[in-house]
């Protein structure tokens, strides 16, 4: 169910502030009243309300018992582990609380004595992890790329001998962080060559790889590259189990068995141990289930759709470049963009983020697609955007 907690949720995953906008959403948006499944072209997978994700849970543990773990060991938090091992191509993964407790971990480790992290301006790392890296764990992130997606191979040696020649007592080199997709940037991917290139580079040099894979399904899914060769250029490699899979919370960090052997201990001085996470890793476990192919399915489907809907008039559809499941959406003059929303979640149970003043807005493509064809889904757009007019 789509309540105002599942707002504020979704809002905070897109690149643009939307926050301010939430009390312009229709209350239906905000209520628990029980209505079919919706689509909802906000988020990357499902979002569950408490009783729905009891309810769901439930479902789960009718097909199959679940097993619980304690302190992140035993039971379905193996499982998962275990699968996400199996995915990425490496031989340990741990289940963590969260994606930031994952990141500066592996960035911890792999960095060793040294100290200097290069990095994305525009990473979750850099920019959402509350200088962790720098208060906590004694390491200097130093970004590259600013206000963009990726950096350059050459824009990262370039960065390197700039500080290995502008300082006079020189800190060595740590490692190399790497978020992908890049939620800031409305979702764009890194793409594999540039990544082989930067891999290449580094393990030359001797410097450690970390993936910030909390979307990658999103990067495999529109960049037609797998995960596990993703996973292949970096020593570890982090994903979310809350963004597509479900789950209330939570993370898997997978890499080297001597790596990833450390953690446990590095996670419980710093309290990212829990009693009993078996809830999350049930849901995400379930969902993980056929995953690849709804989203691959989703995509296909939203391509087809998005073409339908350019033929409509009042509204244009345009894809993000190098994007994954983030395109905008351009609203004409004449449309009432509240009324719109309304109209479409009352009428249809179709969910929009909110649009800015001048109409634009950003349309997530995720599996709840699938529980529509083009055909419904154009039907309801185009009788909203004629009842829509200002």
């Amino acid at each position: 169910m789509f309540t105002r907690r599942n707002f504020l949720r979704i809002s905070s995953l897109s690149a643009a502030p939307i926050l301010s906008v939430l009390d312009e959403f229709p209350k239906q948006w905000l209520s628990d009243s029980p209505e079919p499944v919706p689509v909802r072209f906000t988020g990357d997978g499902p979002i569950y309300s408490p009783t729905d994700f009891i309810a769901k849970l439930g479902q789960i543990n009718q097909a199959q018992p679940i097993e619980r773990d304690v302190y992140g060991k035993g039971g379905s938090i193996d499982a998962l582990t275990k699968q996400f091992a199996t995915i990425t191509g490496k031989e340990a993964a741990i289940y963590l609380a969260s994606g930031t407790l994952a990141n500066q971990l592996a960035i911890s480790v792999l960095s060793g004595d040294n100290t200097k992290v290069f990095t994305q301006e525009t990473s979750h790392v850099y920019r959402d992890e509350a200088d962790a890296a720098q208060s906590v764990f004694g390491k200097r992130l130093i970004p590259l790329a600013p206000k963009k997606a990726y950096f350059t191979v050459t824009e990262l040696q370039q960065s390197i001998e700039e500080h290995n020649q502008g300082e006079v007592f020189r800190s060595g080199i740590g490692a190399v962080s790497i978020e992908n997709p890049v939620r800031r940037c409305d979702g764009q991917f890194v793409p594999i060559n540039e990544i082989k290139q930067i891999a290449a580079f580094c393990r030359q040099q001797g410097y450690k790889l970390h993936l910030d894979g909390a979307r990658l399904y999103m990067a495999a899914t529109y960049s037609n590259t797998s995960i596990a060769e993703y996973a292949s250029y970096f020593d570890t490699v982090y994903i979310s189990l809350y963004k597509y899979l479900g789950a209330a919370g939570g993370a898997v960090l997978c890499g080297p068995k001597a790596t990833i052997d450390r953690m446990e201990h590095l996670a419980k001085i710093h309290g990212g141990v829990v009693f009993m996470s078996w809830a999350n890793a049930a849901m995400a476990l379930h969902h993980l289930t056929g995953l690849e192919d709804r989203l691959k399915r989703s995509a296909d489907q939203a391509s087809q759709l998005f073409a339908r809907l350019n033929q409509l008039p009042d509204l244009k559809i345009t894809a993000i470049e190098g994007g994954t499941n983030i395109s905008n959406l351009q609203l004409s003059r004449s449309v009432n963009a509240k009324k719109l929303n309304e109209i479409l979640w009352q009428k249809h149970r179709i969910g929009l983020a909110g649009a800015n003043a001048d109409g634009l807005l950003k349309l997530m493509v995720n599996d709840s697609l699938l529980n529509r064809t083009n055909d419904q889904l154009v039907t309801a757009f185009k009788e909203a955007l004629t009842q829509a007019k200002a």
